[in-house]
């Protein structure tokens, strides 16, 4: 049965969202000095820059999963577990069609696609809530710094990718184009991301430890 209250989401999170931060930072000193491509990419988007953050939930959902499953921290079912999250999956890229058709249809668009993307973050908690909630905070610990990062950024017009605009975004105040493609993305679409991602990850991590610690069968 899980132990709820056996692992400390603080202390778990605390040494991947300091990774996390200098990860930030490295990838902005090095755009900012044109460090060169693949590792740095100061094109809208990043253009799949190595040096980033994104990647950093397929490890640290592992991380995550195998520590919790360690304590007793596990899901009264893997599949269960597993259906929910692929569910959330779903739900996530029906958000992030609306999400991204929003900028050129409209802020009901928008809306429609954050509370998808919301909804489709949250369904995993059903399965395996204690992880969901470890690669949410872990979430905002990493998306927090980005979003303010990019406050900066934008107004100052730095050259970057936290400042750099998708293809035929309208012209706009520096505070308004900084919620739409700053705050909200940071907030929404990239937390669910961390959530999905590190919680497939995660529970296939735990499955195969579980199936590597199987008795192996009797022998006549």
């Amino acid at each position: 049965m899980p132990q709820e209250n056996s692992v400390s989401v603080c202390r778990l999170i605390l040494v991947p969202a300091l990774i996390t931060l200098g990860i930030t930072i490295l990838r902005l000193v090095g755009e900012l000095l044109g460090w060169p491509k693949p590792f740095f990419n100061a094109e809208p988007g990043g253009g799949a820059a190595i040096v980033g953050i994104s990647w950093l939930p397929i490890i640290f959902g592992i991380y995550f999963a195998l520590k919790l499953a360690s304590a007793g921290d596990r899901p009264a079912s893997l599949g269960k577990a597993a259906g929910f999250t692929f569910l959330g999956l779903v739900v996530y890229v029906g958000g992030g069609v609306l999400f991204g058709m929003s900028l050129t249809g409209g802020y009901g668009l928008l809306a429609a696609g954050a509370a998808l993307i919301i909804a489709g973050t949250l369904i995993p908690l059903a399965g395996w809530s204690k992880l969901v909630k470890v690669l949410l905070a872990y979430g905002f610990a990493a998306r927090i710094p980005v979003a303010v990062l990019m406050i900066f950024a934008i107004h100052g017009t730095w050259g970057t990718h936290y400042d750099g605009a998708p293809p035929n975004f309208p012209e706009m105040a520096w505070l308004s184009r900084w919620f739409l493609i700053g705050f909200i993305p940071q907030m929404t679409l990239w937390i669910g991301f961390t959530v999905i991602i590190g919680s497939l990850f995660g529970l296939a991590a735990v499955a195969i430890a579980r199936r590597g610690k199987a008795p192996a069968p009797a022998t006549s």
